[in-house]
């Protein structure tokens, strides 16, 4: 078993006034060259913007990106025709491909936006851009590994266009459920939303994260209540 732990104070950070970010992989002006990515996950980043504003128009190419709010409202629209707002509860999918615009904006003009981004590689260049967005109750994600995003789009669950799973969990006080790798050469990458986890004997806090390279499941204690994200993702992203 290949562990490695990453505290919530070690990722990169940047603060622009109406942007306060952090970045668990190097990103913009962060450049760490222990964390470039985990396999094909290339991006994490832990984004809180201020009202009334937001990232301009701005292109992607081959990227599948997900974001994923966590308190707050984000509007959204790209040069494909989609456009809206999401909260807590919803996941959006663009798979850049060819290439794609978007915007992203805070929705609310009094309170802040926190979103997760992420950026995987795709197994595939050149593919024609898409657009899925995901709706999910808190109750679905009590004691489980509720599945949001998948290779096939199983359990409802968006599809993405590489070997990734991607899963919200919310653990009720020494709950444990185990991790059963789904696919070939993938590894796990978990990160915690609040509370306490203990992982294969190490101690979570939140918006700490732990990778792990392995094939046997990988349990997993709630020490408090806690959510968290966890990315099983190929290690060896075709691009």
């Amino acid at each position: 078993m290949k562990v490695s732990v990453i505290k919530s104070e070690d990722r990169g950070a940047a603060n622009h006034g109406w942007l306060k970010s952090h970045h668990s992989f190097s990103f913009a002006n962060y450049y760490n060259p222990r964390a470039i990515n985990f396999g094909a996950l290339r991006v994490l980043n832990d984004d809180i913007v201020a009202p009334g504003e937001g990232f301009g128009t701005h292109p992607h190419k081959d990227m599948e990106i997900i974001s994923i709010p966590l308190s707050g409202v984000l509007e959204h629209k790209d040069s494909e025709g989609n456009s809206g707002q999401i909260s807590a509860g919803q996941v959006q999918y663009m798979s850049a491909g060819t290439g794609i615009k978007h915007s992203e904006y805070n929705g609310s003009n009094t309170e802040e936006v926190n979103f997760l981004q992420l950026w995987i590689i795709p197994h595939t260049k050149g593919l024609t851009p898409l657009y899925q967005q995901l709706d999910y109750q808190a109750s679905d994600l009590k004691n489980t590994f509720h599945t949001i995003v998948s290779p096939d789009g199983s359990n409802n669950s968006i599809s993405i266009r590489q070997n990734a799973w991607l899963h919200l969990s919310s653990l009720d006080k020494n709950a444990t459920l185990n991790y059963h790798f789904k696919g070939k050469n993938t590894g796990l990458y978990l990160f915690v939303l609040k509370g306490q986890l203990n992982v294969t004997g190490n101690t979570l806090n939140t918006r700490d994260a732990i990778s792990i390279i392995d094939d046997k499941p990988v349990e997993i204690t709630a020490l408090n209540n806690t959510e968290f994200l966890s990315i099983e993702v190929t290690q060896t992203p075709n691009p």
